[in-house]
Parts: structure tokens; C-alpha cells; sequence
């Protein structure tokens, strides 16, 4: 019967329930939620620009893209990668410049791409643990002040009180942590990989008319 009733909760009503659990856990709670937020915002655009979209090696790719020049489909970021490094190969014969500096040059900003909210997302899984940490030693001073009082047993609700603040925040730091720890973990491999395949794109097109 109860979750019968838990399933015909209005949205209001489930937000009020929401808001409740968070404030067991006092003003710690809220912090780790924007926490949790930004994680997962930085997680999902680094799983969106990371999204390869385009199967083969790097040289295969290059040939595509020479043979078919623009009527080659874009499916990913390499793609774009390197129909910039194409151009800019073609800039740099006609300017008589550096090609290998002038490739590197156009790629500074797929690197950049590749490693958005890297920091961000380290920084929030070092951070979030710390900080139920702390909703945790606040917890247990709120326990321990009731525990001194006079009035102990009247005051059974703030030692109740103390301890789910401390349970509470230690659990989500820890729920806010380790998933973005996973995730990141793989994400950087995949920003590792891109990188490794830019600089083949730049060793590729900048050593071809030596072969």
C-alpha cells in the first residue's frame, strides 16, 4: 500500500521530500549537490565532444579526406581534425611556411577541446569526499554538544539528528566521488588516445611529400 501512495506523489510533493533529505544533511548536503551538478555537466560534454563518430585508422582517414576532399561526411572531431590540418598543409606550401608548426598551430584547439573540464572534474572528485568529510566531523560536534546537555535524553532528536548529518554527507561525497572518478578515468584515456592521434595527423600530412 505505502508504495502505491510513494508512486502517486505529485511532483511538488516529491520535490518537498527531496528538499527535506537534503536539509537532514544541513548546508554540506547543498554543497555537494552543485557539486554533483557541475560533475556530471562537465562529464556529459566531455562524453559528447569525446564521441569518436569515425571508425578506421588515421591514414586511411587522411586519404578519405584527400580523395573526396569536401564531399567527405564529418562524423566526428577527427574528421574536422583533419580537414583543418589538410587546409592548413595546403596554406602553408602557398606561404612557403613551416608545415609541421603551421598543422600544430590549427590543432592547439582540438587539444583544448579534448581536455575541457578535465580539471573541473578532478578538482570535484578529490573535493567531494573532503567535503562530506567535513558534514561529518559537523555532524558528530552537533552530536557530541547534545550529549554534553543537561537535558541529553530530551534532546534525542539532535543526536539523532547529528548522526544522519554526519551518515548522510559521507555517503553522497562518496556517491558524488567515486562515479566521477570512474567515468573521468575513461574519458581521459579517450582524450589521451585523440591526442596521440593529432599528432599522427601532423606527422602524416607534414612528412607526405617526402615519401
Amino acid at each position: 500500500m505505502r508504495s502505491i501512495e510513494a508512486k502517486m506523489l505529485s511532483p511538488f510533493e516529491l520535490i518537498g521530500r527531496f528538499v527535506e533529505l537534503m536539509n537532514t544533511g544541513g548546508v554540506v548536503m547543498w554543497v555537494l549537490f552543485i557539486l554533483n551538478f557541475f560533475l556530471w555537466y562537465g562529464l556529459g560534454y566531455r562524453y559528447f565532444i569525446l564521441n569518436r563518430g569515425t571508425k578506421g585508422n588515421v591514414r586511411r582517414l587522411i586519404n578519405k579526406h584527400e580523395k573526396r576532399g569536401e564531399a567527405q561526411a564529418m562524423r566526428g572531431m577527427l574528421d574536422y581534425a583533419v580537414a583543418d590540418a589538410l587546409q592548413a598543409a595546403q596554406e602553408a606550401k602557398e606561404i612557403g611556411a613551416n608545415m609541421r608548426k603551421h598543422i600544430s598551430g590549427v590543432l592547439l584547439p582540438y587539444y583544448s577541446d579534448v581536455n575541457s573540464y578535465r580539471i573541473m572534474i578532478r578538482t570535484i572528485v578529490v573535493l567531494a569526499p573532503l567535503v562530506g568529510l567535513l558534514g561529518t566531523v559537523m555532524g558528530m560536534i552537533e552530536t557530541f554538544d547534545a550529549l554534553q546537555s543537561s537535558s541529553m535524553f530530551a534532546q534525542g532528536a539532535s543526536i539523532s539528528g547529528g548522526i544522519s548529518k554526519a551518515l548522510f554527507t559521507t555517503e553522497l561525497g562518496l556517491v558524488v566521488a567515486v562515479p566521477g572518478l570512474i567515468i573521468g578515468r575513461v574519458l581521459d584515456r579517450k582524450a589521451e588516445r585523440y591526442e596521440l592521434e593529432f599528432e599522427q595527423i601532423t606527422d602524416i600530412i607534414s612528412t607526405k611529400d617526402a615519401e
